[in-house]
């Protein structure tokens, strides 16, 4: 749905098109072949924050570099060879493709940019090799003119910093996780839809974008290292509360059912996370809820297990909600994080390990790599000399959605911008350009379809489209020093185009018929098979590493669950992860029957996942499985210390994460004496 356009909105759109027509007017001051490519240049790397811009723009200047140099560095020797040439462009883009996708950061444009910067200058001069350099060159300089306009023009023209945007999204998104404590934590709470948990998943993912951005427009150096340590605690947030949902229903279930004392206790919690997050005297309130959960002595059966557990996982919550509002306020008050100490330390939480699908990353790229090299030998075997156009609009549509689950429906957008933007190029080119004599009036006839644009770039729906409208638009129009439009090129070199994006969606629907359910399929299996490794030992000694990866993927998995309509708690399995690394932990810390019971919890916890990877699909947890996690529980019990006791609250986190309705079995004798 199209909402009203702020005042922001109207602002980056005068800026952007005000920066676009300085761009122009260089270009054509300095005579350069298509200064209309420094005009769109300005709108693709342009961004309502300032450091997003500026984070753009410096890894396309060096991705547009390193593509002109592989053209100029693969033509001249290949030239007489078009199938050589034809390979050597196919495999640089799709090498380049699969570095880009492997990294979700603004920095894929450092490999994305040459992926098919490449193409677009080599393939004008397959016919006339000599000419490469020439074109190189005057691509460079019109891609980089335009780049350091849109940068000037945003850090000058009403800048908007990106902690200024991290602040609303930050608050919002602690606002909607105390919503959720509050559920899991006080009975009489209103629910929250499951939507809210995905989002709060898949929103994880989108504040790394801003924190890269941030290290682009931080008043100090260290802006973006509080607020990764603030991301960190964050992310650690949501499978947390899942678990407390989960124990305080199993409690509930209990014979005594929840103690009196302790649901106040959890509701006064939910109600101190619900306070407003300047409160003063928020720190003070914390520490005090600290003491009154290290109060109690639970006993030694089921029940008491299941409260020392929920009260242990009270205090992760607390003291990782102290870190997260201390931390907010470094960001916001822009004060160093040196000096500052966080209340939760237990383990190490920011690491900054990415899940990555290697498989499948390589299969699309090999298949856009592939197409563009059949494209490149249709076209040269056809001699159409305007045929270059269709492989290079086919080889950026290809590129741009490759990173999709689904890049037809995208490819289908495009064509269609592609056909709008044809026919709008074509009334300015031979309508109103003919009467347009001075640069004012030429700025004067693009403002109206230009300052739309700009205004639709802040609209979700439809930024992708607006900047694709706006940028083809500007390329199509090409601007020179002296108006010499013919309507033949023109109209060939169009249809040549909008051939190459209709071949390309073509490919696409061909060679990526699957959709979301396979990359559903292979997050899950990916996701079964880290628990399998984890629980069986096989990835030790990182644990930051290992959580942030096993994070990542739940920001990818939530919002295709979400999508797919299937039930159930996303959280559970990354519980189930979280638990598996404590014990591999606390197993080196213990001695005789508690070892070996851990051991023994750990190797079937292993033997199930694996046994989910290997069918495809998730499997009912076993009676062996839930015998050797009660074994551990009554191995735990039986021995002293903080690492039996830290082991013991994971064992009984896995049980009711694996068998949230089974009855519990109560140990034969405990020691709940350390604190955790």
């Amino acid at each position: 749905m199209l909402s009203t356009p702020t005042r922001q909105d109207w602002l980056f759109s005068i800026r952007t098109f005000a920066a676009a027509m300085l761009a122009l007017y260089i270009a054509l001051a300095l005579d350069l072949p298509r200064p209309s490519w420094a005009m769109g240049t300005v709108y693709i790397v342009s961004h309502p924050l300032i450091g997003a811009t500026r984070s753009k723009a410096v890894y396309r200047v060096f991705g547009t570099l390193l593509g002109a140099a592989a053209a100029v560095a693969a033509v001249p020797p290949l030239a007489d060879a078009p199938a050589l040439l034809s390979l050597a462009v196919a495999l640089w883009t799709g090498a380049l493709l699969y570095l880009s996708m492997l990294d979700p950061t603004p920095r894929h444009y450092l490999f994305l940019l040459p992926a098919y910067t490449m193409p677009l200058i080599a393939l004008p001069a397959v016919f006339a090799p000599q000419g490469v350099f020439d074109i190189a060159l005057a691509r460079s300089e019109e891609i980089i003119l335009g780049i350091v306009c849109a940068s000037l023009v945003a850090a000058l023209a009403w800048p908007t910093r990106v902690a200024a945007a991290l602040g609303p999204r930050m608050d919002d998104w602690l606002r909607d996780a105390a919503a959720w404590a509050a559920e899991s934590l006080a009975p009489s709470a209103d629910p929250q839809p499951a939507s809210s948990r995905h989002k709060l998943a898949a929103d994880l993912r989108a504040f790394d974008q801003l924190i890269t951005h941030l290290s682009y427009d931080a008043a100090r150096h260290d802006a973006d290292a509080a607020a990764r340590e603030l991301r960190a605690r964050m992310s650690m947030l949501p499978p947390l509360l899942s678990s407390l949902a989960d124990l305080r229903a199993a409690l509930r279930r209990q014979p005594a059912g929840l103690p009196p004392g302790l649901e106040v206790l959890m509701a006064d919690i939910a109600e101190w996370q619900a306070t407003p997050l300047d409160a003063p005297w928020f720190p003070e309130r914390g520490r005090q809820l600290l003491q009154r959960l290290e109060r109690a002595q639970p006993a030694g059966d089921w029940a008491g297990l299941l409260e020392g557990t929920l009260r242990a996982r009270l205090r992760s919550l607390v003291r990782l909600w102290q870190d997260c509002l201390s931390l907010r306020q470094l960001v916001m008050r822009k004060q160093p994080l040196r000096g500052w100490k966080p209340a939760y330390t237990r383990w190490e939480v920011a690491g900054r390990s990415r899940h990555h699908d290697f498989g499948l990353t390589l299969f699309t790229a090999g298949s856009v790599a592939l197409g563009v090299f059949l494209g490149c030998l249709g076209w040269i075997g056809s001699g159409w000399t305007d045929g270059g156009n269709a492989v290079i609009l086919g080889t950026v549509a290809c590129c741009l959605f490759a990173s999709l689950d689904e890049p037809a429906p995208q490819m289908r957008t495009l064509f269609v911008v592609n056909l709008a933007c044809t026919l709008l190029a074509g009334v300015l080119l031979f309508a109103v350009l003919p009467a347009v004599h001075e640069f004012e009036m030429l700025a004067l006839c693009l403002a109206a379809p230009f300052l739309l644009g700009g205004l639709l770039f802040g609209q979700p729906r439809f930024g992708m489209a607006a900047m694709l409208l706006v940028v083809f638009t500007s390329n199509l129009i090409g601007l020179q020093q002296t108006y010499s439009a013919d309507f033949e090129s023109f109209l060939n070199s169009n249809l040549a185009g909008a051939a190459g994006i209709l071949l390309a969606l073509l490919w696409t629907l061909t060679t990526r018929p699957f959709g979301k359910e396979l990359a559903l399929r292979r997050l899950t299996r990916a996701n079964w098979n880290d628990l399998a490794r984890n629980a069986a030992g096989h990835q030790l000694g990182d644990y930051a590493r290992l959580t942030a990866r096993m994070l990542d993927r739940l920001a990818l998995l939530a919002p295709r669950l979400a999508a797919a309509g299937q039930p159930g708690d996303p959280f559970r399995e990354l519980r189930v992860g979280f638990s598996a690394l404590d014990l591999q932990r606390d197993e080196h810390r213990l001695q005789g029957e508690a070892r070996q019971t851990v051991d023994a919890a750990l190797r079937a916890v292993s033997g199930h996942y694996r046994a989910c990877a290997a069918a495809g699909a998730s499997q009912a947890a076993s009676a062996p499985l839930l015998d050797a996690l009660d074994a551990a529980i009554a191995g735990t019990a039986r021995a002293a210390g903080q690492a039996a006791q830290e082991a013991r609250h994971a064992l009984v986190e896995l049980r009711v994460a694996l068998f949230p309705d089974a009855d519990g079995r109560a140990p034969a004798a405990t020691n709940e004496g350390a604190q955790s």
